[in-house]
């Protein structure tokens, strides 16, 4: 059997272990499932009507509730990894002839497929409530191919976070900074009505480009130039996540 064919076989493997995992604690996976859809009711029917906005406030927040669905899957898999460091799974993996990164690939797999779960309920609850996208069969692919390139980002940056932290509890700590990050950036409110002092950060930071992107596609209109800053961050952002990743997991696997 090739090297790849080996790689793809032992982290699937890894991937059915990550779910079942997973499926076994059902309060943690209802809640990272659930709490994006609570969000967005909060933002709707609590703060929307005095949130000024082109068009329909559901239609504009919509974006920014999918990429609170990776931050709060972000917490889950770094949890995952550093357990799996806790209980010593990783050193009787590295015994075994597979994969040296099997483990991780799996965990990143099954990060995307919960996190794209999430988004897909976010969705059909956002119909359900009105919300009414007018993209094209064309931008809604593009649409998913931006949602699942920053998930596979985000997911590799909470492996690192995993790896890095010393316990489950400070992995899930560590990533606190990701689902925070959606609400400095124009995901509830438009930039233009931050400070002048936050108003720069919020446009140049990496959700607030993604998020725009997804907006235009889904609601018809420009993305201007957030389409190509949103795909140079997740590719940057992935690149670094997989190195600290494979650097972290190399050192912790030798201790």
């Amino acid at each position: 059997m090739s090297r790849l064919a080996t790689a793809y076989t032992d982290s699937a493997v890894m991937f059915r272990r990550a779910v079942r995992h997973t499926l076994r604690s059902r309060d943690t996976l209802l809640i990272s499932l659930l709490l994006p859809v609570l969000i967005m009711l909060l933002f709707v029917y609590v703060f929307g009507g005095a949130i000024q906005v082109d068009g329909l406030y559901i239609d504009y927040v919509i974006p920014g509730i999918i990429l609170l669905c990776t931050g709060f899957g972000a917490s889950i898999t770094a949890t995952a990894v550093a357990t799996d460091l806790r209980t010593g799974a990783v050193d009787r993996f590295r015994t075994l002839p597979i994969f040296r990164q099997a483990l991780l690939t799996g965990h990143v797999g099954e990060g995307v497929v919960r996190n794209m779960l999430a988004v897909g309920i976010v969705l059909i609850v956002g119909l359900l409530l009105g919300f009414r996208p007018t993209a094209s069969t064309f931008a809604w692919l593009g649409a998913l191919a931006i949602t699942l390139l920053f998930v596979h980002a985000i997911t590799w940056i909470a492996v690192a976070l995993g790896l890095l932290a010393q316990n489950p509890e400070a992995a899930g700590g560590f990533t606190y900074a990701i689902m925070f990050i959606p609400y400095i950036s124009s995901a509830f409110v438009p930039t233009a009505s931050m400070p002048s002092w936050l108003h720069g950060f919020a446009e140049h930071q990496p959700a607030t480009p993604v998020i725009d992107t997804l907006r235009a596609l889904l609601n018809g209109s420009d993305s201007g130039n957030s389409a190509g800053l949103a795909v140079a961050w997740s590719v940057g952002l992935a690149i670094l996540g997989y190195t600290c990743a494979a650097a972290l997991f190399a050192r912790r696997s030798r201790t």
